[in-house]
């Protein structure tokens, strides 16, 4: 199985999404105390998520190209995979909930919310199946034992 997107491309498009979303739609905006706070909190969790989600696939000799799941040789369940299956697509989520507060518009949520439908059904089920294939019952288990996103 051949994934057609890059997440990385979706992101960006969800991303500049939320740009044009902020720019041309002038209700819905907002702003709030701490809201910069927020930002920085929400930036610094996904770095964090991020570096520790790639160094534990480097840690166990694994591909993190979601392009070709069927390429994996070990099925991580430790470190931040005991808490979320994805936790480099939950990065990409929180990087644009930053965004969204950044840009101060409400509407943006249904954009973040959109992201999360799209990586669903588009990548992570797809990614799911290949890892069936190739984990069998320990994949298996591993997705009853531990949610999709957080």
């Amino acid at each position: 199985m051949k994934l057609k997107v890059p997440p990385v491309l979706v992101f960006l498009s969800f991303g500049l999404l939320m740009y044009f979303v902020a720019k041309f739609l002038t209700f819905g905006s907002f702003d709030f105390f701490g809201r910069e706070y927020l930002i920085s909190f929400l930036l610094g969790m996904a770095i964090i998520i991020t570096i520790l989600a790639l160094f534990q696939f480097y840690r166990a000799k694994t591909t993190v190209d979601p392009s070709n799941p069927e390429k994996a040789s070990a099925l991580v369940v430790t470190g931040l995979y005991k808490y979320s299956r994805n936790p480099m697509y939950l990065a990409m989520l929180l990087l644009l909930l930053a965004l969204g507060l950044l840009l101060g518009n409400a509407f943006n949520t249904l954009v973040a919310a959109g992201f999360v439908a799209y990586m669903n059904r588009f990548q992570i089920i797809p990614e799911e199946q290949a890892l069936l294939k190739i984990f069998g019952k320990a994949y298996s288990r591993y997705c009853i034992d531990v949610r999709r996103w957080f």
